[in-house]
């Protein structure tokens, strides 16, 4: 067995690369948005730099301290480290399948990460940045401790937010960073009981102190460094609210621990000792890690992330180092993603929405397909969504169609035995660059070189792709207009010109191709017959970027090819049908029984037709004689077969595809909110249905609607001629994901509401009272135990 190479060290030759992306954190399995937004994009940039012969090292790791883990390892009843060692060997998993190649991929709760933590820790007291401060916090009687950010959810402060489920350091919602105490009605996630605020003593990195500092490197490093559009907003957002002290400590057991007397029972707070672990896994790497971190002339640093992460690599870092008084290998360029969404609503870890790291194993569909289509689909600058039809079009449009189907005609043909090819033999081709065709060929191909180029130095990883694509084009259009396979018989010369250019088409695109899709390019340069090792390079100072000017000299005449071979596979209608319904929903409900039946279905069909009327009004069926107990009693078994329950509509936003449709998430007491479309556009306004509590069939089979999957239906009424709507609504106290039951109904000598037993007559009364309709179902009332639920204004409605 091989021994590793030896780590890398910063040296004269052109240029010394340090590439980071955000570490992933540690308590779940990664999704595709965390894939493409962090260690995948780092990645390209990665192998980009090594095929320019750039010195590179590319570091990346599992961020594994703090609440979050706590949180996972009460969850699964084990330690935080027994957490960290499960899901840091799941990450490496899902990061190798995806040919992604870190030179360390490390972890922060290691002896190295307590070693520099600390370090910077003393510097910074030791020049005064850090001041002691008494801080109100959540604490929980129940538990017996103080609780962390992530252990407290409530209503969101935010105006015009209100999300339900806050986090106690940031909104999910809305995105805005909040202190726990700042929550609207607080809850312990471990015990669900209401904490009380108490006095606790931290430490705060004086940031305000620090400002012109850190204006003075942003305003040089954001023009220099070329920051993208989206993180220089994020910074000046910050900069603009006005930089405050920011707590660096937490009542927490796993962490970093405080080497300071009075706080050795605390840890850092893991967005100051986070971003250290770039460094430490460096310096797990090699022990000379100083000579990338400290060489501020000689080594830039390039920096990955997703959106939410820019304020603390762009404020907090860079003043943590800044401060320390040290000289620092600062950031130079940063490349934020935006989201990438998922069908109809947000890749979610923590609601377990999305297509998985392990997800997209199981599919089949290979690595390099799944890598083109997150990187021409990557959020650069605005949000981007990932569809399975877009995935299916794209694989066979442009993989398949335009990409392999070039390469596959160029070798097939050479691959021909003699008298219809070349019998695996490149010709040679004396004169190419006087052939009319090939020369307007290779300036083409210049030109996409010279962008692809400019667009990867510049970290436009989109672009970058785009232009090496446009190789393929041009050469799937070089071989239509050559009429090749004529020219073999009637012009072999400029045949050979023709294929041998083609044949060199095929070698560039295996070499630009190569960061985006490394195992692809690996096969092609197997078809070949050249070696990865010696062939993947694109050097200036080895000739190789010139030569695109004159493809036909890439290959030598002579060369013998290997085998070929199709190299992409189509995606089939069925195959995209299945992956979507497989991957509908969220993880627990993936993995649990299907909740729908035929039963179901005839329940749903029945309710179309059902009445829903003012309580208390006497219908015909209720004068009739002998069979209206039964008929009843008929209603009644249906009834109870329905689950209903009392939702929350967390988000609601036009269908993309629909203009009468919404496309609601909403929170029904389970791990993850369901998606649900409604037709309700023409008769209730969009504002309307933000954040409301709405009564939701939830045993109704999933159905697609325009594209987008409806796993529940929220309860309307509708007047007679359907030109009036009105959502069914519950009591505004009662519990999300409460079970909505029935009262009772007429022909039955006794109902009860809240606990109370009455007649029918009186209940209706007494529902009636004060001038509200209660929303009914064959004279039996919606209720919860808070209530009835009712509807604004239609009575003799139908159920929708």
């Amino acid at each position: 067995m091989a021994s590793p190479p030896p780590p890398k060290l910063p040296a004269p030759a052109p240029r010394n690369v340090l590439i980071t992306s955000a570490l992933p954190y540690v308590n779940n399995v990664p999704h595709l948005g965390n894939i493409i937004g962090c260690v995948l994009s780092a990645d390209v940039f990665a192998r980009y730099c090594r095929l320019r012969g750039y010195n590179v090292i590319y570091i990346c790791g599992t961020d594994e301290y703090g609440t979050a883990t706590e949180t996972k390892a009460m969850e699964e009843k084990c330690s935080p480290k027994e957490i960290c060692d499960k899901y840091h060997a799941v990450h490496s998993e899902v990061y190798k399948w995806f040919d992604i190649k870190f030179d360390k991929f490390g972890r922060t709760s290691s002896p190295q990460q307590t070693e520099v933590c600390q370090a910077i820790f003393r510097k910074l007291m030791e020049n005064n940045w850090l001041t002691e401060n008494t801080m109100q916090q959540l604490y929980c009687d129940t538990c017996q401790r103080f609780l962390a950010d992530r252990l407290v959810e409530g209503k969101c402060p935010t105006e015009g937010c209100n999300y339900e489920a806050a986090r106690g350091d940031q909104c999910e919602n809305c995105s805005k960073l909040l202190n726990p105490t700042e929550l609207i009605d607080p809850k312990c996630k471990v015990c669900k009981n209401t904490p009380r605020i108490r006095d606790t003593d931290h430490l705060f990195l004086e940031l305000p102190l620090l400002k012109d500092k850190l204006v003075n490197y942003i305003n040089e490093t954001s023009v220099t460094g070329m920051w993208s559009q989206n993180a220089i907003q994020a910074t000046n957002a910050w900069l603009k609210e006005g930089l405050k002290s920011r707590c660096i400590t937490r009542d927490l057991k796993w962490g970093v621990p405080v080497p300071h007397e009075k706080y050795k029972d605390k840890v850092f707070y893991v967005w100051f000792d986070a971003p250290i672990g770039y460094i430490s896994i460096t310096a797990s790497y090699t022990p000379d890690w100083e000579k990338w971190w400290k060489d501020p002339e000689n080594v830039e640093l390039f920096q990955f992330m997703g959106k939410d992460n820019v304020p603390f690599h762009t404020v907090m870092f860079p003043s943590t180092l800044l401060g320390t008084g040290e000289k620092w290998t600062m950031m130079k360029t940063i490349s934020v993603t935006e989201y990438l969404n998922y069908e109809a609503g947000k890749f979610s870890k923590s609601h377990g929405i999305g297509v998985f790291g392990n997800d997209a194993k199981d599919t089949n569909i290979p690595p390099e397909v799944w890598r083109y289509y997150l990187l021409t689909n990557r959020p650069e600058v605005s949000d981007t969504l990932f569809t399975w039809a877009d995935l299916q079009a794209k694989l066979n449009s442009e993989l398949l169609n335009n990409l392999g189907n070039f390469i596959n005609r160029v070798l097939s043909f050479v691959a021909k035995p003699a008298g219809a090819g070349y019998d695996s033999i490149i010709p040679d081709a004396p004169n190419a660059e006087s052939h009319p065709l090939t020369k307007a060929l290779a300036e083409k191909t210049n030109k996409w070189v010279e962008q692809y180029l400019e667009a990867m130095e510049k970290v436009k990883l989109k672009q970058g792709l785009k232009s090496a694509m446009g190789i393929s084009s041009d050469g799937n259009a070089y071989l239509q207009e050559s009429q090749f396979w004529k020219l073999y018989k009637e012009d072999p010369a400029a045949c050979a010109v023709v294929m041998k250019t083609s044949v060199g088409l095929v070698y560039l695109l295996a070499c630009l191709l190569e960061p985006f899709m490394p195992s692809f390019s690996i096969e092609v340069l197997r078809q070949l017959n050249l070696s990865p090792e010696e062939s993947l390079s694109f050097c200036d100072n080895k000739g190789e970027s010139a030569k695109a000017e004159r493809p036909w000299e890439f290959v030598p005449a002579g060369h013998k090819i290997g085998k070929p071979s199709p190299l992409f596979k189509e995606l089939k209608d069925e195959e995209v049908e299945s992956f979507r319904n497989r991957f509908a929903g969220s993880q627990a409900e993936r993995n649990s029984k299907a909740q729908a039946d035929a039963e179901a279905k005839k329940v749903a069909d029945k309710l179309k037709g059902t009445k829903l009327s003012e309580g208390g009004q006497k219908k015909e069926q209720k004068k009739q004689s002998g069979g209206s107990k039964s008929k009843n009693a008929e209603v009644d078994v249906t009834v109870a077969k329905l689950d209903i329950r009392v939702g929350l509509i967390r988000k609601a936003e036009k269908h993309p595809d629909a203009d009468s449709l919404y496309v609601e998430e909403i929170d029904v007491g389970e791990e993850a909110p369901r998606t649900v479309v409604s037709g309700l556009v023409k008769y209730i306004p969009l504002e309307e249905m933000q954040n409301r509590k709405v009564c939701v069939l939830c045993n109704l089979k999933p159905v697609a609607m325009r594209g987008i999957k409806s796993h529940a239906m929220v309860l309307a009424a509708s007047n007679e001629d359907h030109t009036k709507v009105e959502l069914v609504e519950p009591p505004e106290s009662a519990a999300v994901g409460e079970r909505v039951t029935f009262a009772g109904y007429s022909g039955e000598p006794e109902a009860s509401l809240s606990g109370k037993s009455k007649t029918w007559e009186k209940l209706s009364a007494d529902l009636h009272s004060n001038g509200e309709l209660v929303a009914c179902y064959k004279d039996v009332a919606f209720t919860t135990s808070a209530g009835v639920c009712k509807v604004k204004t239609i009575a003799n409605g139908e159920i929708r």
